[in-house]
């Protein structure tokens, strides 16, 4: 087949990177024809053979916030044109689109269906949802400023993104983001999508508040392709690896640290309150890992935490954790909860309770017996390696 990836970054930098470089590469492995779509940037490293994509858009350019931000972020004309040229070039099969809001903007839809319509080439628009954008201004579900989910704007109500400032707390940036996803939902162009894979089952219920969305969600949890197969040696420390922020439960997470001090954690990531991890002697932060070396401080690790309090869908650091061996004690929030076995491959705890996650990390830290049954455990889990992905999600290509 003729594959398009489409992505607004093409190259590694979070979770729907991963995923789209990883099928794509994989597919391509297959003997498939994959080429991408997304904007222009000095680290891309994959593309098409047009040559065509995107200007990049830098949205925290105070320049490109006061002159282009309301438009380009709305609809983008440019990313409408640069793609025609790669699909009268590829002629694909299937589109498979990614991460596109707010730089590629749902214009290309509308061009990807104006162009199967032209040329009456039969061509699937698959998507895979990584967040909740198209139901929430803010793709989180979250309003950051008062630090508390949110559905409001569930069922197209998109005006409280607005009375909250859910987007960087600004009311001009909430409003740029409410018009959008109006705009959209007007003109019903997510209706021209033929599948909407959803990474969590938890994911499909809030995409499915939408109509024209609940007909086309289909569940897929996301691949993973780091499998540990023999016994794993555990050291003496309990791990968190991620992004340092409110909304991932690090707060909570620092305040049981302080509260067992004679337990070791190793923090791995970066984000805005690192500050806060220093001065807490039990505490050491490595900063930003990846690659083999991370793969080697989370197969050691006694266990991990993932303390998380929004609604996290499919997160990638519980699958590889549990994945390697090393158990997961995590939020019941979102899709987390589908991830883990509890009493199997980790533990679950009320997101957000101090009290809940400082006895789950007693209880596992004292009982190491209990960490190795669980330890072993993970070898019968249901993950999807990227192979098995593969086909799977063919069938909704074809």
């Amino acid at each position: 087949m003729k594959i398009l990836m489409i992505n607004k970054f093409l190259y590694p930098k979070g979770g729907s990177e991963t995923y789209m470089l990883g099928l794509g590469s994989h597919l391509q492995g297959q003997g498939h024809e994959v080429q991408y779509f997304g904007m222009e940037d000095e680290k891309r490293c994959v593309g098409n053979r047009v040559g065509a994509y995107t200007s990049n858009m830098d949205l925290h350019s105070s320049k490109i916030v006061r002159f282009t931000y309301p438009l380009k972020t709305i609809y983008n004309a440019e990313a409408r044109k640069k793609i025609r040229l790669v699909l009268d070039d590829l002629c694909p099969d299937v589109c498979h689109i990614n991460n596109f809001n707010y730089q590629l903007t749902p214009s290309i839809i509308l061009e990807i269906d104006r162009w199967r319509r032209q040329t009456g080439h039969r061509c699937n628009i698959v998507y895979t949802a990584h967040d909740y954008q198209l139901v929430c201004p803010n793709h989180m579900c979250h309003n950051p400023n008062v630090h508390k989910n949110c559905e409001r704007c569930l069922g197209g109500y998109f005006i409280n993104c607005i009375r909250g400032r859910c987007i960087h707390a600004s009311i001009p940036k909430s409003v740029i983001g409410a018009m959008e996803g109006a705009f959209w939902r007007w003109k019903r162009v997510y209706e021209k999508i033929d599948t909407v894979i959803c990474c969590s089952h938890f994911m499909k219920s809030k995409l499915g508040s939408d109509p024209v969305l609940a007909s086309k969600t289909v569940v897929m949890h996301n691949f993973i392709d780091c499998i540990s197969e023999g016994p794993v040696e555990k050291k003496d420390y309990v791990l968190y690896f991620g992004r340092y922020s409110e909304e991932k439960g690090i707060r909570t997470l620092i305040q049981v640290c302080k509260q067992l001090p004679d337990i070791p954690f190793i923090f791995a990531g970066d984000g805005p309150l690192k500050g806060e991890l220093e001065g807490i002697p039990n505490i050491k932060d490595v900063g930003f890992l990846s690659g083999e070396i991370l793969r080697q401080l989370i197969s050691g690790a006694r266990f991990s935490v993932y303390p998380s309090e929004w609604y996290e869908n499919c997160p990638f650091s519980v699958m590889e954790s549990i994945a390697l061996g090393t158990p997961v004690i995590g939020a019941d929030i979102g899709g987390i909860p589908e991830l883990i076995e509890d009493g199997k491959t980790g533990r679950i705890f009320k997101s957000g309770s101090e009290r809940q996650l400082k006895e789950k990390i007693l209880e596992l830290w004292k009982d190491r017996r209990v960490v190795q049954k669980y330890s072993e455990d993970h070898r019968d889990i249901s993950y999807d390696t990227l192979s098995r992905y593969c086909d799977k999600v063919m069938g909704y290509y074809k």
